[in-house]
């Protein structure tokens, strides 16, 4: 019988108040899991918070840090930790804003170090919190958000290529190093998805070929097999998968959930 219940399962979720973090947060609460939120806002937290389910009467919490400060991320998170002691840890998925448009040779060295603080220093600051609680469990799932470009370079996203080629490489890295402790690293990389991060692409893309956003939309809907954006509830979803004991013996694997535009293997 399969069992996708998360029941007593502690869940980490970054950039959890909008977009396909907000959509995490909601499915995992739905499987069952107790979700510890975090992001810059405590006015959206507080208000994430009253909007998740609760079927096995988890009390929801939350961290407010700023991805941008990865010491008061770590600062603050271990201080959840301990003022909560807790002892054991299930799942962490990391997702953070994406970086700023633009091409790479235009982008400043204070662009490029922004982005891997964000992106690659906060998630190895959480790991390396979050897995010395789930070697104590037992288990453990670490799902990262990132992108397709980890397999085809995007245009005009040239420090966000970058830095997701990065990302997806450490958790390659770690997804070996951790698979004896039978915890498993895998990545969700989304296509084109209707988050506030799709409308500044549109934008610029309107302003870059001087049409407008509507067309720049039909344009990029072009591109995709299926003709059109993802929800953010169906990138969550993958996340679910990777977390649920569907996905037991899956590690190092990046899922592409993006209608088919990506081209590559």
């Amino acid at each position: 019988m399969i069992n996708l219940s998360l029941e007593n399962k502690n869940a980490l979720v970054g950039g959890s108040t909008q977009g396909i973090g907000l959509a995490v947060a909601q499915i995992l609460a739905e499987m069952g899991a107790k979700l510890t939120l975090v992001a810059r806002n405590e006015d959206k937290l507080k208000e994430v918070i009253t909007t998740l389910a609760t079927p096995y009467q988890q009390n929801h919490t939350y961290i407010v840090a700023d991805y941008e400060f990865p010491e008061q991320l770590a600062d603050k998170t271990k201080q959840f930790i301990t003022q909560n002691k807790i002892d054991t840890w299930d799942i962490l998925v990391n997702n953070t804003g994406g970086p700023a448009g633009g091409s790479l040779l235009d982008a400043s060295a204070d662009m490029l170090r922004n982005a891997y603080t964000q992106h690659l220093i906060c998630n190895q600051i959480l790991a390396q919190i979050f897995v010395p609680l789930m070697k104590k469990k037992g288990q453990g799932r670490i799902v990262n958000i990132i992108s397709t470009s980890v397999k085809e370079p995007l245009e005009n996203l040239g420090v966000s290529n970058t830095t997701r080629w990065a990302v997806a490489s450490w958790a390659k890295t770690l997804a070996t190093e951790l698979a004896s402790f039978n915890i498993t690293v895998n990545n969700i990389l989304p296509g084109a998805t209707q988050t506030a991060r799709i409308d500044f692409i549109l934008n610029s893309k309107s302003k870059k070929e001087n049409i407008s956003v509507e067309e720049a939309k039909k344009e990029m809907e072009k591109t995709i097999p299926m003709k059109r954006f993802a929800e953010p509830k169906e990138i969550a979803n993958g996340v679910a998968f990777f977390v649920s004991d569907l996905a037991s013996y899956i590690t190092g694997t990046s899922l592409a959930i993006d209608g088919g535009r990506t081209k590559s293997m």
